[in-house]
């Protein structure tokens, strides 16, 4: 931990500099505090998580670097702790540790709401189960960022987090999440972001979705359309540097038409074989197997005939 870290029973005052003038920053009690931090814009922190994060004893943070820019724009002095997956194991009873002499302790994610795609959950209940108090102070979250500028269903969504990185383990899970009756929310990276969405759009067919990309920073740019058409713009060289949000409408209610269906078998069949192709396309539209198979029989002969 870091070697000048204030005790509880320290009485010297922390300060932050939220509008230029330093406020005295309160003492929390001993706990752990969840701060959403901002995604992008430094403005988007809450007043309330300013005053927190001047006054705890230490702050857990995935990069120190990363939050050290948060700190310094705002005035903030309070020792900063790496916090992340690589280091968690040996970490974490340290911090518990902290918890045992009531120092307060506040854990923050590079961007964003705490544990959502980073290991933070695994303190929380570490925390939890020692009885130690735990509290949230809500803000900023790419997940519902995305959400809210989509233009897409927002009764019921699914965050799916990071697609695998092999295009057959990609393959495999969207077909898994075909049938999900929600809004999908996923995060990619910008080098697998074309063939993320050729897979999607091979898999679900074309729903519309939104590619929100650099959220709420100065480059932010939203694409909306059909997965294929949205595919193709990507493939084209449309720009994928950023951080970036896929948000994908959920499936329609009505049953796949069938240029819908035939259109899903042709795009697998250039792709696995006609076995693979009927399973992807069987669950992805929830029509029968054997009503599938048959058809993709039907246009595998169709190619053939006009191949001759």
């Amino acid at each position: 931990m870091p070697r000048n870290s204030k005790s509880p029973a320290d009485s010297e005052p922390r300060h932050y500099s939220p509008f230029g003038e330093a406020i005295a920053a309160p003492k929390p009690a001993g706990g752990l505090y969840l701060v959403a931090t901002p995604i992008g814009n430094l403005g988007d922190i809450s007043l309330r998580a300013l005053e927190l994060l001047a006054g705890v004893d230490v702050i857990a943070c995935e990069d120190t670097r990363v939050t050290g820019k948060l700190a310094q724009r705002y005035g903030i002095k309070a020792p900063l702790f790496a916090y992340h997956e690589h280091n968690a194991g040996e970490a974490r009873p340290k911090i518990l540790a902290r918890l045992a002499q009531g120092h307060s302790v506040a854990l923050v994610s590079d961007a964003g709401t705490p544990l959502i795609s980073d290991p933070g959950y695994k303190l929380v209940r570490a925390t939890a189960e020692a009885g130690y108090t735990i509290t949230a102070l809500p803000g900023a979250s790419a997940v519902l960022g995305a959400l809210n500028v989509a233009g897409l269903p927002t009764d019921r969504f699914f965050f799916e987090g990071f697609l695998p990185a092999k295009q057959s383990g990609r393959q495999k899970r969207i077909a898994e999440l075909a049938n999900i009756p929600a809004t999908l929310v996923l995060f990619e990276s910008g080098p697998r972001l074309g063939a993320a969405l050729a897979d999607l759009a091979t898999g679900l067919g074309p729903r519309q979705a939104a590619i929100c990309r650099e959220l709420t920073k100065m480059h932010e740019e939203i694409r909306r359309g059909e997965l294929p058409k949205l595919a193709q713009a990507y493939a084209e060289g449309a720009e994928t540097r950023g951080e970036i949000v896929i948000v994908v409408a959920p499936p329609p209610d009505e049953e796949a038409s069938a240029d819908d269906l035939d259109e899903m078998l042709r795009s697998a069949l250039t792709r696995v074989s006609v076995k693979d192709a009927v399973g992807e396309v069987a669950l992805a539209t929830g029509r029968p197997r054997r009503e599938v198979y048959k058809r993709a029989l039907e246009l595998e002969k169709d190619a053939g005939d006009g191949a001759a």
